[in-house]
């Protein structure tokens, strides 16, 4: 590989390592804190649910356009083995969690607290609202945490790789 090649590979991958740990970093941030921080501060459970929400699309959204340029880049690599087509699997399946968790999942919670008359929190625990709601929240978390496992796995074939461009 040429110099100029080498560079232009060791750029590729730093980027791409630094925009996986910049979505995962804020994607634990949001799991681990925001949801329940806000749930805990701020007075009604509806201005909770909207900050998380508003949090949530960022979250999903940010994924969706990093995997797909992690993607692109990936197909710029010189690099044509077995490591960077599980790469680009994961990055795809980020790209999938992502864009199921917003357009599906937030989609139908944000219909069902609409077709409610009152907060869902404040409906009986066996209202069939209240628990597609809860199951809509469930597959959510599911989504986002897959979203997670394959942006940190993606993020440490990125780092072995740009070892091994380094070498």
């Amino acid at each position: 590989m040429t110099e100029s090649g080498f560079m232009k590979e060791f750029w590729r991958e730093s980027i791409k390592g630094l925009l996986l740990s910049l979505w995962l970093g804020a994607a634990i941030f949001f799991s681990i804190a925001v949801a329940q921080i806000a749930f805990s501060v701020l007075p009604s459970n509806e201005m909770a649910g909207a900050v998380v929400n508003k949090t949530l699309e960022v979250i999903n959204y940010s994924g969706l356009i990093i995997g797909l340029v992690l993607i692109v880049l990936s197909f710029l690599s010189a690099e044509r083995n077995w490591i960077i087509w599980v790469e680009r699997i994961l990055l795809a399946i980020l790209v999938l969690a992502c864009g199921l968790g917003q357009f599906v999942i937030v989609t139908g919670m944000r219909a069902l607290s609409q077709q409610s008359e009152k907060p869902i929190s404040e409906l009986a625990e066996d209202d069939p609202l209240r628990r597609a709601f809860m199951e809509l929240h469930g597959y959510s978390i599911s989504l986002l945490s897959v979203a997670m496992i394959a942006a940190f796995i993606a993020y440490f074939l990125v780092i072995k790789r740009s070892h091994r461009v380094n070498e």
